[in-house]
């Protein structure tokens, strides 16, 4: 990690350093508070060896001196020395007790002793001091008075009486309160890159490439109302996230997918990265750019596209699969633009088996030769093999990781169910990229800047923008009736269709060869039929 690196990382976990450097600092401020003040006196004493004048005595007198103030400083706190303290002063204390308040120290290469006494009282404090100070010039003449008798050669003086403290020695609050504050903001910035560095989730783009080698095709950005509007595509065309969206779509059409046609399988690690959402709106983009496109939800565990789309999703995949319905009466037109929907159907009880089965291939391939661009909406990979399985019968896979939703880890073993088959992966779209704040997408510019009018985000379409007037032939290469040109109104570029009325919308959706008592009335919602009412009244045609 670099500079840059740690700056990030501390704008994203800004909380987590400001707590505990907080927190640092209120405990810091409740020891200051809550520790008794204590006060300090220093008193001076200075060591002496009395002899002749000459120059040599006095050479060695200093000599011996220096090298006597060392084991004077230690007989300060000794019993000797404090017993007649204690009994002077009338103390409580023993001398053990009196010895941890009472400290000693010589500068270096000196005949001084300085003599720091500590109490609750500053006055008490200062008469400790000089008593201990009066106590060791006593005890120093008794031990250094010679043996026949005479006076002590040593002769402790003192130089400088303590005088009594105005302010305590401890605690120092300012000192705490500055070391609390170092101290959380250590431990704040330790358990952020300890965070950051085990933090497995998908974070960026770089967090992909460490697992797989297949490009990012896209960045599709998060804001805090996506989830109401997932079809961004067709409700805001110029917001933030409906441009990546078109960014992915071009990054798509350089693909080269060989000899398969344009049919790609959309699948993630793990449900709930937006991997349906995103097939939905590329589909549109897609058509919205001329192509003829259809997408088909072979998520035959939890289908959504027909929910999404709000079409029709009892009829679709399953039965066409099974042989009751013909592929050109399950798939369902949407919206103004070139774009077909063919919906999961019921739900199997042997959906891998139905995905896996030859019919499924011929049905890929069905499609791509009446399609520009076959868009198919698969189950994750870990849970399941199904999109491994359709992954290798088309043109590979387009694998949507949703940010801060799923792991490296778990990107690198969908990449690898994916080699597992043979499956090709053509490439990575991260999903709910943040747009602002730390680890915002690169794109997180303002579009609007370049839109010759503003955005108005508060259109949205409310009615499903499916079933229009574009003929009962839904394959655009069948013998039926050529379309009319596209108006105006119904031009990609003007922006979202209109709400379907009844002045410009059939009453039933026109599908060739269904009878009219089993059509479905445009924008309706319905009762989701079972597996078995759908399939065996369809039986005996």
């Amino acid at each position: 990690m670099d500079l840059k690196d740690y700056l990030t990382l501390l704008r994203k976990r800004w909380v987590t350093v400001a707590a505990l450097t907080l927190a640092g600092t209120l405990v810091a401020a409740v020891y200051a508070l809550a520790t008794t003040p204590t006060y300090s006196a220093r008193s001076q004493v200075y060591v002496s060896v009395q002899g002749s004048d000459s120059t040599t005595d006095l050479l060695q007198g200093s000599n011996f001196t220096v090298r006597q103030v060392k084991s004077y400083t230690e007989l300060v706190t000794s019993p000797r020395v404090l017993d007649p303290v204690i009994e002077e002063l009338g103390l409580t204390d023993t001398a053990p007790g009196l010895a941890e308040r009472v400290h000693a120290d010589s500068p270096v290469d000196t005949s001084l002793i300085d003599i720091t006494a500590s109490d609750g009282s500053p006055a008490l404090a200062a008469d400790i001091a000089d008593a201990v100070a009066a106590s060791l010039a006593d005890v120093v003449g008794e031990l250094e008075t010679p043996a026949g008798g005479g006076d002590s050669p040593v002769q402790i003086s003192t130089v400088q009486s303590a005088t009594v403290p105005v302010a305590p020695s401890s605690p120092n609050v300012r000192l705490d309160l500055a070391l609390g504050l170092v101290v959380g903001l250590a431990l704040g910035v330790g358990l952020a890159v300890a965070r950051e560095l085990l933090d497995t989730r998908v974070r960026s783009a770089a967090d992909v490439e460490a697992a797989t080698d297949a490009p990012v095709l896209g960045v599709i950005g998060y804001e805090a109302d996506a989830p109401e509007h997932p079809l961004i595509v067709q409700e805001s065309p110029q917001a933030l996230r409906a441009e990546a969206f078109r960014r992915l779509r071009t990054n798509l059409q350089f693909l080269d997918l060989g000899d398969r046609h344009r049919t790609f399988v959309m699948t993630s690690a793990l449900p709930g990265e937006g991997k349906t959402t995103t097939s939905i709106n590329l589909a549109i983009t897609l058509a919205d750019a001329g192509q003829r496109v259809v997408l088909v939800d072979a998520d035959l565990r939890r289908p959504s596209v027909a929910r999404y789309m709000g079409i029709e999703g009892s009829v679709g995949l399953t039965t066409v699969l099974i042989g009751k319905v013909e592929l050109a009466d399950a798939v369902q037109p949407w919206g103004s633009s070139m774009l077909d929907v063919l919906a999961a159907g019921q739900i199997p009880p042997n959906p891998s088996e139905l995905l896996g089965s030859e019919a499924m291939t011929s049905l890929v391939e069905s499609l791509g030769e009446e399609y520009d661009v076959v868009v198919v909406d698969t189950p994750p990979l870990l849970p399941v093999t199904d999109a491994a399985i359709l992954a290798r019968r088309t043109g590979g896979a387009v694998l949507v990781s949703g940010v801060g939703t799923v792991h490296r880890q778990h990107v690198a073993g969908a990449v690898a169910a994916l080699g597992t088959v043979g499956a090709r992966l053509l490439g990575v779209v991260l999903n709910r990229v943040p747009l602002k704040g730390p680890g915002a997408s690169a794109y997180g510019h303002s579009y609007y800047e370049y839109s010759s009018e503003p955005a108005r985000p508060g259109r949205r379409r409310r009615t499903p923008a499916h079933g229009t007037a574009r003929g009962a032939g839904l394959f655009r290469r069948s013998g039926s009736a050529p379309e009319e040109p596209p108006t105006a109104e119904d031009s990609p570029v003007a922006g979202p269709p209109p709400a379907p009325g009844p002045s410009s919308v059939p009453d039933v959706v026109p599908a060739a060869g269904v009878p009219a008592a089993d059509r479905v009335p445009a924008g309706t919602a319905s009762r989701t039929a079972t597996f078995d009412e759908v399939v065996s009244p369809r039986e005996g045609r």
